[in-house]
């Protein structure tokens, strides 16, 4: 999926899936000459990283 796909399914803006690329804190991405592109596994990786138990703490793993 291409970045406005990614910012459409997460409901985000594509002005956050650029900072989030840049910063190293959002899914995993490959770069296709000057395309960016997400594999539909690494966001629901990533969406999957992102689970909480507390909103005090980090990432609950077991």
């Amino acid at each position: 999926m291409n970045q406005r796909d990614l910012a459409a399914y997460l409901g985000k803006s594509t002005a956050w899936c650029e900072r989030a690329r840049w910063a190293g804190e959002g899914p995993k991405f490959i770069k296709l000459g000057r395309h960016v592109r997400y594999r539909a596994d690494d966001v629901l990786a990533w969406i999957e990283e992102q689970a909480r138990t507390s909103t005090t703490g980090g990432a609950e793993h077991e």
